[in-house]
């Protein structure tokens, strides 16, 4: 998760690392994945503040492979409670994909999700009555992502572990 004042460096900012790094990932697999952890960890202003976590659910195969699998459906509770803030490698149109639209977004099919700015009734559509769209009222979700980096931080180990590929 990328703060507003380290996106401004990125973009706004004085120093030149930012748009040399980004010419140099610009034509590279998988670009986003690195060159943000790569302006963090080679910034003076913004190493001290990294987490060495992409807050990514994934799942591995039990044996020696590095390769992530298809998230199945039996791996959902896992995922939900594992408190992270992303999850990576759905096969297309997998179930998992529907559960989360349901049971997490509350998304009906067809419809966008609704939040804090839907104020209609549930019994009808909730989004058709809008309100302040920059209203944001955590839930559950935002929950576990707050107990997911309280726990990050609670072990100290992970300043050891700034900046370091794993």
């Amino acid at each position: 998760m990328l703060t507003r004042s380290f996106v401004e460096f990125c973009i706004l900012g004085t120093d030149n690392l930012p748009r040399t790094l980004l010419m140099y990932f610009t034509n590279t697999p998988y670009s986003y994945s690195n060159y943000f952890p790569t302006v963090l960890c080679n910034s003076d202003q913004y190493k001290k503040t990294v987490i060495n976590h992409n807050l990514q659910h994934v799942a591995f195969n039990k044996t020696f492979s590095t390769k992530p699998l298809s998230l199945k459906p039996e791996e959902f509770d896992a995922m939900v409670q594992s408190g992270a803030a992303f999850a990576t490698h759905f096969q297309f149109d997998s179930p998992v994909l529907d559960r989360i639209d349901q049971e997490i977004l509350k998304r009906s099919p067809g419809k966008v999700v609704p939040g804090g700015w839907c104020l209609g009734e549930p019994a009808n559509d909730t989004c058709s009555v809008w309100g302040d769209a920059s209203i944001l009222r955590p839930g559950p979700g935002a929950k576990r992502l707050k107990k997911r980096i309280v726990d990050l931080l609670a072990d100290d180990k992970y300043r050891s572990m700034q900046c370091r590929d794993e």
